[in-house]
């Protein structure tokens, strides 16, 4: 009889397998992509600050789950780099050098497929942020076997890099999707809020479903920004996250932190991979001495998910300080 738990196993493995292909194959032209932003950011922004990456297995495993009838060379965002400039008009700027390139040789350069503006439609998320999609096109016989496949532009301006800094710190300790629009409630209202109160900052569109009425949106923030302590939690979690060690220096694969954001103290012990039974019952202890303690956090954290938000904001690893400056002037 056959060990169906292997089957299962070995079947997963093959489709990670061939999704880790398919992702690897955008690593040369997202390099060739990324050159190019470069180069454009900087006219416009001395200052840009430049990423790359490739989409996590898991993102995407995730992905295919929500939409399972997409097939993987659907994905417009397995390849991406992003750009981070100054402010909207910088913003605006950069889009418009890349639409004027296209116009120059439309047939010769790589293919524009579409735009997504959510500085002017932003998400109910409230994410903002203008995405360009290309397809890469190449007259090399070398390079011709990458010919086809998608990479996605990322252009932001600092404020709404803060503002996605955020929301993958707080995703990470509260263990939230929040991106995938799932967590709670009260953490998606204030994004929302947030995002709201930075595009009345930049003159732009507000998020739907939040408040047309300053005042009005100013009461709410103060309120959810208050009920989930997002200032302690905040500097406390960066804090925490900049303690930790690089992947390749540590046996662990998981760490258990707790914070006192009152006598801001941090206490850290990491666990290997056959020490996770552990690790749960020692997570469990402190939650139950600490829960009389409402200034105290505790949090066991995956360093598989600090290694990726260090890859994805390498410039901006967890620097809540520009956040933070600006809901305080929100909430003033």
């Amino acid at each position: 009889i056959e060990d169906t738990s292997v089957i299962v196993l070995a079947d997963r493995d093959e489709k990670l397998g061939v999704i880790n292909n398919w992702r690897s194959s955008h690593s040369f032209p997202l390099q060739s992509f990324k050159m190019t932003l470069l180069r454009r950011a900087k006219k416009v922004d001395h200052r840009a600050i430049i990423a790359q990456r490739l989409k996590r297995l898991s993102s995407i495993a995730a992905k295919l789950r929500r939409f399972p009838d997409m097939k993987l060379s659907q994905m417009q965002d397995i390849g991406g780099c992003r750009a981070v400039v100054e402010d909207i008009d910088s913003v605006v700027r950069l889009v418009k050098v890349y639409t004027k390139g296209r116009s120059k040789n439309p047939t010769k350069r790589h293919e524009f497929l579409n735009s997504k503006d959510y500085i002017l439609n932003p998400k109910v998320d409230g994410y903002r942020g203008v995405h360009l999609i290309y397809r890469y096109r190449t007259a090399s016989r070398k390079h011709a076997v990458y010919g086809g496949l998608k990479i996605e532009i990322q252009l932001r301006s600092k404020l709404q890099h803060a503002w996605a800094t955020a929301v993958e710190t707080v995703s990470i300790f509260t263990g939230q999707a929040l991106k995938s629009s799932r967590g709670e409630a009260d953490w998606h209202r204030f994004f929302a809020l947030m995002s709201s109160a930075m595009a009345l900052r930049e003159r732009q569109p507000l998020v739907p479903g939040t408040p047309a009425n300053k005042i009005e949106l100013v009461a709410e923030l103060r309120v959810l920004t208050a009920k989930l302590n997002v200032v302690n939690a905040l500097r406390g979690w960066s804090y925490a996250l900049k303690q930790l060690p690089e992947k390749n220096v540590t046996d662990a694969v998981v760490f258990l932190l707790v914070l006192d954001a009152v006598a801001y103290t941090l206490s850290t012990k990491g666990f290997k991979k056959e020490e996770l039974p552990q690790a749960s019952e020692a997570y469990l202890a402190v939650e139950k001495s600490t829960a009389s303690s409402p200034g105290t956090q505790a949090v066991l954290v995956s360093l598989d998910s600090v290694h990726a938000i260090r890859s994805a904001y390498p410039n901006y690893f967890l620097d809540t300080s520009a956040f933070l400056t600006a809901l305080n002037v929100a909430i003033r």
